[in-house]
């Protein structure tokens, strides 16, 4: 299968990353009988310096017509005083936007190996496996200009949602349970926001549609405190932007690191851009040391997402197991045990794993 890849590098330690998902997509391409094009170009802080803009046209063009992207990071201390609509971020929310990527998917499930380096007792965190299906283009990110009035001692945003915008949304998370176990926890604030309240409506109206999944309804509080302390409880979460973007952040701390956190902003018909979970972080870029698998686990989602290739992603995130199982970790997952190893020698073992009798166990895994 040919499949053409855009990728993204963006800023900081998103061109490191960018470059072990290179790695891990040839070995893919070798094993599997694929061809794998890539296209690189600009984003954020990067396009800023080039091109005076966080989001250049040739981007998007190329982004139109690619069938997957990959994206590394955008932003940095760098730009922090350019005014908001010309920051490096504005290009991500750009492109989301402009193809149309309305979900998010952003899974959060801890390796065994790890349990010990999330901050939570392992008997809290052990067995847990959430989908988080966040709504990414609408709500009060995407609301109409913010405002300060009355000489800037007040201020106004505006969350804005369209009926069709809380369908499609609700019916990706619907259709992500089906795929799961079945479970759909819809969370809102329905007690105080009009907004919600019209969630919750498209939400009980869609179950109808879906009589196989258990639905439930939480408070985004409620739902916060229990994705600490019983995270097991749930299956797939589907939620407003906002909600879903603390929420998300806030389920990282299962896996000990955000740099083990893959995710996808994805539309109808499969075209996605995928992105590891964690930012630019400066502080650490051109070191060596940033944690390449939440970048590679990305590259996993993709093949499963918009490829369809349920077995070569399969395989990346076996390798990924594996590699972690042998004792490999970067600084961010603080191990006691183990080999310390820098971002290039991280990628080379999960490489190393992904071989054809690696490939073969994770195939035959599926159908146990």
């Amino acid at each position: 299968m040919n499949k053409h890849i855009i990728l993204l590098p963006g800023d900081g330690v998103g061109k490191e990353v960018i470059e072990s998902a290179k790695q891990v997509l040839r070995a893919v391409a070798t094993e599997f009988g694929h061809t794998f094009t890539t296209d690189e170009q600009a984003i954020g802080g990067e396009a800023i310096d080039h091109y005076d803009t966080p989001l250049p046209e040739a981007t998007v063009k190329a982004c139109q017509e690619g069938d997957a992207i990959l994206l590394g990071a955008v932003g940095g201390d760098k730009w922090d005083t350019l005014p908001a609509d010309k920051r490096p971020e504005k290009g991500l929310l750009g492109i989301r936007k402009t193809l149309g990527l309305f979900a998010n998917l952003r899974p959060v499930k801890g390796f065994p190996s790890l349990l010990h380096t999330s901050p939570l007792k392992e008997h809290i965190i052990s067995g847990s496996d959430v989908l988080i299906v966040r709504e990414l283009t609408g709500g009060l990110y995407f609301g109409q200009p913010s405002e300060r009035r009355e000489n800037g001692n007040v201020v106004v945003d505006t969350l804005h949602y369209h009926r069709e915008e809380m369908e499609r949304i609700i019916d990706q998370g619907f259709q992500s349970a089906r795929l799961r176990h079945n479970h759909l926890t819809s969370v809102d604030k329905a007690n105080v926001l009009e907004s919600s309240r019209m969630w919750r409506e498209v939400v009980d109206e869609k179950k109808k549609e879906y009589p196989d999944i258990q639905v439930e309804h939480l408070l985004v509080d409620a739902a916060a405190m229990k994705l600490i302390t019983q995270p097991n409880q749930f299956d797939v979460m589907v939620t407003e932007n906002m909600f879903g973007d603390i929420l998300s952040d806030e389920a990282s701390v299962l896996t000990g690191s955000l740099g083990m956190l893959p995710s996808a902003s994805i539309r109808s018909d499969g075209v996605g851009l995928y992105e590891p979970v964690h930012g630019s972080a400066p502080d650490i870029a051109g070191k060596g040391v940033a944690n390449p698998l939440g970048m590679i686990l990305s590259v996993a989602l993709m093949l499963r997402h918009s490829f369809k290739m349920e077995g070569e992603a399969a395989a990346v995130e076996q390798a990924v197991k594996e590699s972690l199982e042998q004792g490999y970790h970067t600084a961010d997952l603080q191990m006691e045990d183990g080999q310390l190893v820098s971002t290039g020698q991280m990628t080379e073992a999960v490489v190393e794993n992904l071989t054809v009798k690696g490939v073969s166990d994770s195939i035959c895994s599926m159908y146990v």
